[in-house]
Parts: structure tokens; sequence; C-alpha cells
């Protein structure tokens, strides 16, 4: 006698999701500083990448060992905050530090290490801070008021139309507008 099993809802099986993180690893590691490129296909456990060096690297994913430890929904603090500094290529180390929760060692390529300390700030708010739109108007209004070329200006007159037009755009576009933003304010 043989078990009949449901069919899995693709939709929403956690297992058919695990099949694309060695893509999303693979993207993340494209969209670093730090790599020339990275690979990875649907359902495959291997990323391999290069690193500025040129050398290639590959990385397998693998069952990681039972925990007791409470599976997290979102990432931790400090580890999210050393994520962010090491996609800026100024630093070349982001190392949350253990057992602590609150500090991050940081070093910088020349170096330089510093020690952030993580402090919660109940008066802080977030409305002081410009939505991404802004930041792309921004970046794009510094543009225009240049010595800008043609081509500059294009990219201008873009960059105002999906600020402009943020809730219409999907994230891709949201995403690729911000990293265009960021490019021309270095």
């Amino acid at each position: 006698m043989t078990a009949e099993f449901p069919a899995i809802d693709r939709d929403k099986s956690p297992l058919i999701d695990a099949d694309h993180d060695a893509v999303r690893i693979a993207d993340a590691l494209r969209h670093s500083p730090h790599f020339l490129g990275a690979d990875a296909r649907p359902g495959e456990d291997r990323v391999t990448f290069t690193t500025l060096g040129g050398n290639g690297f590959d990385l397998t994913l693998q069952d990681a060992d039972p925990t007791t430890d409470d599976v997290r929904r979102a990432p931790v603090m400090t580890e999210a905050i050393a994520a962010a500094i090491l996609n800026h290529p100024h630093f070349v180390a982001a190392t949350p530090d253990s057992p602590r929760e609150d500090t991050i060692t940081v070093q910088t390529r020349t170096g330089v290490r510093h020690l952030l300390a993580l402090d919660v700030d109940p008066d802080a708010d977030a409305g002081d801070y410009p939505e991404p739109a802004e930041d792309i108007a921004a970046a794009a209004d510094r543009l225009l008021t240049s010595d800008s070329s043609d081509s500059d200006r294009a990219v201008a007159e873009l960059l105002n139309y999906i600020g402009a037009t943020w809730e219409k755009h999907d994230l891709a576009l949201r995403q690729h507008a911000q990293a265009v933003a960021r490019a021309l304010t270095r």
C-alpha cells in the first residue's frame, strides 16, 4: 500500500523557497563592491564567485547543525549594520562582536580599526531622514547644476521622473535608481 501525499503549494512551501537561497547569495555577492561576479542556479547548492583579485571560489550550501536557538524572523541589528558597512568598498572587515550584541569591530582598507557601539535613541525621529525618492531627486539636481554633458542631463531627467513617480515603479527599478543616484554622489 502506497501513501498518497497532497500536492505541494509552491506559493507557501518554505522548501521550494529554499531552492532559491543560492541564487540570492549570488545576487548579494554580485551587488557587493568586493566581488567581480557570482553565479548560482535555482535548486542547486553551489555558488561560484570571483574576487576583485581574479580568484575563483565556490560556496556550497550545507545543512546547518540543529540548534535550540529561536529561528530569527528579521536580521540581527548588528549583523545587518555590519553587512551594510561591508557593502562600502573602503571597509574590509565588519564583525559583530560576541557575546555582546551591541558592538561591531570594523577595519578600513588602510588598516584603521574602530569599535562601533550601538545605542538605542528613543528620541530619534525617522521623519528626519529623506525618502529614497527625495535622495534620487537631490542627486539628479546636483548633476543638473554641475557642468553636465547631454548624457548626464538625460540620466538626471530620468532620475527626476522616477523620483516624481516613485510609487508607480517596481522594487527592482527603485533599487536601480537608488544605485545610480549613489554612484552620482561619489
